[in-house]
């Protein structure tokens, strides 16, 4: 495994890689707040790919967005496809959590010839925003945009003390939490101060709703494997995904008993569902 950086439109992105050089492609899609060390665990799975595990802008040791700039939803989109002409790839598997596998679905629908395979844990398409809520949903982005003060980094005196942080913010175990923290840290004087853009907090100015998702998630092409946390997480639950996957053209699923993060803490359970598929 080593660090690599690829020169996109927008800026230098950074990624881990590791593999097998004449194995399937693989590009790998963290969660919102998370990083690329979050598929470390599932490394030693994948020695047969030539993967990929990217830092998304803003996370990790990528760069941030231009000041001025957002994070709107469409922009994961074009971030992916310069990340995937810098690595020269015309074409690979996907392997996304959470945040990571909405943006892939999204992508798997908008280019489906680049996209062979497409396997997701703990997601199935974006989280679905109530149509009532657009007006306030639109007026509370603006708002954190236009209104928000601005405040120096908070300083954390230690790596405990940021792993205890996200262990308030996020259910995991304290391990995968230390993994993610870890390469979400930069030194200052008296300490460490997160690398993560603080854009990324501000509410979304859109959401798709469920039904315009469905109709989507209609248009892959590739075939799709979720692995799924019971309890399902609320945002994310069960009947939702049921509906979801009845919408694709060949899609499976696998249920794991854990929490969102079951990549981390089971990566043998979650390498078993989706290795094999992934291979094709």
């Amino acid at each position: 495994m080593q660090e690599i950086r690829l020169d996109t439109a927008r800026g230098p992105l950074a990624a881990l890689r590791g593999g097998h050089a004449a194995g399937p492609r693989l590009l790998c899609l963290h969660g919102w707040l998370d990083n690329a060390a979050s598929f470390v665990p599932l490394a030693p799975f994948l020695d047969d790919f030539d993967w990929v595990a990217l830092d998304l802008p803003g996370h990790g040791a990528s760069s941030h967005r231009a000041p001025g700039y957002d994070y709107a939803f469409a922009d994961w989109l074009h971030d992916v496809l310069d990340v995937l002409d810098a690595l020269d790839w015309p074409q690979t598997n996907l392997l996304g959590h959470s945040m990571g596998g909405a943006i892939a679905c999204v992508l798997a629908a908008a280019v489906p010839a680049r996209v062979q395979r497409l396997a997701l844990v703990e997601a199935l398409g974006p989280v679905a925003g109530d149509p009532q809520q657009a007006g306030q949903r639109l007026r509370d982005a603006v708002a954190a945009r236009r209104d928000k003060p601005s405040r120096p980094p908070r300083t954390l005196p230690d790596v405990d003390t940021a792993v205890a942080a996200r262990l308030l913010a996020t259910r995991m175990s304290p391990a995968a939490a230390r993994l993610i923290v870890e390469r979400n840290l930069r030194p200052v004087p008296g300490g460490f101060a997160w690398r993560s853009d603080p854009r990324l907090t501000w509410p979304n100015h859109v959401r798709m709703d469920e039904t315009t998702i469905q109709t989507m998630l209609r248009g892959i092409e590739a075939p799709v494997r979720v692995v799924a946390a019971d309890p399902a997480p609320s945002f994310f639950p069960a009947p939702v995904r049921a509906a979801r996957l009845a919408c694709l053209r060949e899609g499976s699923a696998v249920e794991l008993e854990g929490s969102h993060h079951l990549h981390m803490e089971q990566p043998a359970a979650v390498a078993a569902a989706l290795v094999d598929f992934l291979r094709g």
